[in-house]
């Protein structure tokens, strides 16, 4: 008898809850990205987007225009795409543009310590997009995608800067032509 009036109970519960909309179960991933997303502290020349809206989190732009070096006035857009074992997991970063630099190769892959071998938990996208502005206010010709632009940097800075600023206006560089990012 007591299973039939808990199972009674249950489908007038059930019918109840009908006219709600179901509640979207939160997933750790999601709660330490929201926590991630509120917790950003941007500098000026950075800015996010969520180009599938606010709701969807698991996927976002950001986007840098250093102010110093380099790369100084470009903007160079990257997709972040979260696995669904974030923070155990590292997001997956690309770079939207062909960009002539010794840590991002054509097809945008980023060379960053913090998300291969050194990516922790304890990161978060704060410690990503800081890294992702450090390669273009310091260049690392030391661990390079594109081996071309770190010899050039290594060895002859001056043109290393006059191909950067070239490839910048859409220019090309060998075989290969760049994005137009100022």
């Amino acid at each position: 008898m007591i299973n039939l009036i808990k199972a009674k109970e249950k489908q007038m519960e059930a019918a109840a809850n009908a006219d709600k909309p179901p509640v979207k179960e939160q997933t750790a991933t999601h709660l330490r990205l929201q926590r991630d997303i509120s917790e950003l502290n941007l500098p000026p020349t950075c800015t996010i987007e969520f180009p599938n809206g606010k709701d969807d989190l698991m996927y976002f732009e950001v986007s840098i225009i250093p102010d110093e070096g380099y790369y100084m006035g470009g903007t160079f857009p990257f997709s972040f795409q979260i696995p669904p074992l974030y923070p155990h997991d590292a997001p997956k970063v690309k770079c939207k543009i062909k960009v002539y630099h010794p840590n991002i190769d054509v097809e945008g892959n980023v060379c960053l310590n913090i998300l291969r071998e050194d990516w922790k938990p304890v990161l978060n996208i704060n410690a990503i997009i800081y890294g992702l502005y450090h390669l273009f206010t310091e260049p690392n010709p030391d661990d390079p995608l594109n081996h071309e632009a770190a010899e050039q940097l290594r060895d002859t800075p001056g043109d290393f800067e006059y191909d950067v600023r070239t490839t910048m206006e859409g220019g090309g560089k060998g075989n290969i032509y760049y994005d137009r990012c100022i």
